[in-house]
């Protein structure tokens, strides 16, 4: 059996302030690529897990750890003890702001789940794998694919400012999912810098700056209703990027960008130089994105240039779907 599945944007946490009762909210869209691609096979011996060739650069130990963790949690659900055999046909990098982590987890859990005939709600799949305790976007790029707004968590339920890698609480509901416009190419460019926050580090950021202004708050909600998702809709980019531009001006993402290395800046500034109408950062980086409906291919060349090979450039879309299992 195996499942394709790929990677995703997150624009934007929406309140991490909390004062109506709520946190966290998410904004994110679906990509076509990177994609991750995984075979699986119940196995006569140990479980073992096997990277095709042009993989080896990965460093294995950590998508290893992943897969055996997903791996465990849904067996002891389902109170089996069989063990699998994993082939990574296609991966991309964790920590590089493109949920991967979401999608390996969520993978491992699905596969398994199929092999034993059970079928489960992404919902509850998410629960026993624990993804999706702060954005659900990765959970419902997973099931749905397109452009996702999610409505964050409830402060009875989740009481403090944290990660997904941290968080243990269910997936938020989501709140709007729509066809993202299929004639908007989308730009991944990704400098070769350290990789974006997570664990204790990315615990720590949230803790220190956390709750952040109700003001930002507000904000970024009548932008996100009154302006991003119209546009999306209206397949109005010019919109859609000048509301993607003034969200990541506030609140957390904010303080995201602030925290990066000054070559984040720069090919920000460079992306935008190049008239591209949306350009941002996805989630903590170091993945900056730019969406553009005309001339996307010398779009990318001439950032390539710019960049003088220094960071990794590549064309997609948006995909309105979500993973494909084949058995």
């Amino acid at each position: 059996m195996e499942i394709e599945t790929s990677a995703r944007l997150h624009l934007s946490l929406i309140d991490l302030n909390g004062l109506e009762g709520r946190l966290d909210g998410g904004i994110g869209i679906t990509l076509e690529d990177p994609s991750l691609i995984i075979e699986c096979n119940e196995s006569k011996d140990e479980t073992s897990i096997i990277f095709e060739d042009g993989l080896k650069h990965f460093d294995n130990d950590i998508y290893k750890s992943k897969i055996l963790d997903a791996s465990k949690k849904i067996k002891d659900f389902l109170n089996i003890d069989t063990d699998y055999s994993f082939i990574i046909k296609e991966l991309y990098p964790i920590h590089h702001g493109l949920g991967l982590g979401t999608q390996l987890a969520l993978s491992i859990g699905k596969l398994i789940s199929s092999l034993n005939d059970v079928e489960m709600d992404v919902l509850d799949l998410a629960k026993i794998i624990q993804r999706g305790g702060t954005s659900g976007i990765g959970v419902y790029s997973f099931e749905n694919g397109g452009f996702i707004v999610d409505g964050g968590h409830k402060k009875s339920i989740k009481k403090d400012y944290l990660p997904s890698s941290a968080s243990k609480v269910s997936p938020p509901p989501l709140i709007a999912r729509y066809e993202f416009p299929e004639d908007w190419d989308i730009i991944l460019a990704t400098p070769n810098i350290q990789q974006g926050a997570s664990g204790k580090k990315e615990v720590d950021i949230f803790q220190s700056y956390s709750p952040i202004k109700i003001e930002d708050v507000e904000r970024i909600s009548y932008l996100t209703l009154m302006k991003l998702m119209p546009a999306v809709l209206e397949e109005d980019i010019v919109s859609f990027g000048d509301a993607v531009h003034k969200i990541q001006s506030l609140g957390f993402k904010k303080i995201e960008r602030n925290l990066q290395d000054s070559k984040i800046n720069y090919l920000l500034k460079d992306m935008e130089e190049l008239g591209i109408p949306c350009v941002g950062m996805s989630s903590f980086g170091p993945t900056c994105f730019g969406i553009t409906d005309t001339n996307s291919k010398s779009i990318s060349k001439e950032l390539t240039e710019l960049t003088g090979n220094n960071a990794k450039i590549i064309v997609t879309k948006a995909k309105n779907h979500g993973s494909v299992l084949k058995r």
